[in-house]
């Protein structure tokens, strides 16, 4: 669900700007990553999901029931084969100042392609046509290839800390690599963060000039609390990076209880 999505019609065979995979950085840890910790799932490096995050700020007086109509129609899209993993719901807080957004999609699939016929499909085309568009003042969206096993799913009750990173100008490839690599290092200093999915995002034109995106699963809303409790640790990171980024969006999310499906 994006700008080009909003406007997508059933007759579009491709999403414009989806380009071929980044070139792999020179490190040796893999630009796009997810981490199981208590997940019982075998991954392997040929193994990848495309992870897909919208972002959309609805309007401050819009009535309450049209919105619940938008994450009902949202949630009701898992019943399409193509998504492997979706959920839609308020956000528990934006914690951008330049960005503020209200709520959340989070949805998995197994190659592009889904993710493509996902954008074009009728019911998804009516729910942003009749549901989203008249309600929302903003939306941004970012999608990344990510290794891991296909079937993964997050189980309601989880807490998502999604981060959208937007990276100075005229940075080469070395430091793009950096930029990545203490992203992805940061659940090894973070026992609560259950999974961790980093990657460079493919979809540039739809995400306001924000290229690396990540998405820390954590077990529930206490554990965001005690991630930023551990305020100089949070600090290290960041002092590692700070000098090769612009800007940063940072939303926290609660995976809602399953909904009926709708269609």
């Amino acid at each position: 669900m994006s700008t080009k999505m909003l406007c997508a019609s059933a007759r579009t065979r491709f999403i414009p700007s989806f380009s071929l995979l980044p070139p792999q950085p020179i490190y040796r840890r893999p630009n796009c990553l997810i981490h199981h910790r208590r997940n019982h799932i075998t991954m392997s490096a040929q193994d990848q999901v495309v992870e897909h995050v919208v972002l959309v700020k609805v309007k401050p007086d819009v009535d309450s029931s049209k919105v619940a109509a938008m994450i009902t129609g949202l949630n009701g899209l898992t019943s399409l084969n193509l998504t492997l993993h979706l959920t839609a719901g308020q956000l528990l807080r934006s914690r951008s100042s330049s960005l503020n957004f209200t709520h959340m999609l989070h949805s998995r699939y197994r190659s592009k392609d889904d993710l493509q016929q996902y954008a074009v499909h009728p019911e998804h085309v009516r729910v942003v046509t009749e549901n989203i568009k008249p309600i929302i003042d903003d939306v941004m969206a970012v999608d990344w290839m990510s290794n891991g096993a296909s079937s993964v799913s997050l189980k309601p009750g989880s807490a998502m800390r999604v981060t959208f990173v937007k990276l100075k100008e005229n940075l080469g490839e070395n430091e793009k690599s950096r930029v990545l690599e203490v992203i992805g290092g940061i659940k090894d200093e973070f026992p609560r963060i259950e999974e961790l999915s980093v990657g460079e995002n493919f979809s540039h034109d739809r995400a306001k000039g924000y290229t690396i995106a990540s998405v820390a699963v954590l077990g529930g809303p206490a554990d965001l609390e005690a991630l930023d409790s551990n305020a100089e640790l949070v600090q290290l990171h960041k002092e590692k990076v700070k000098d090769l980024i612009e800007s940063v969006v940072v939303v926290d999310y609660v995976i809602p209880p399953p909904q009926a499906a709708n269609l």
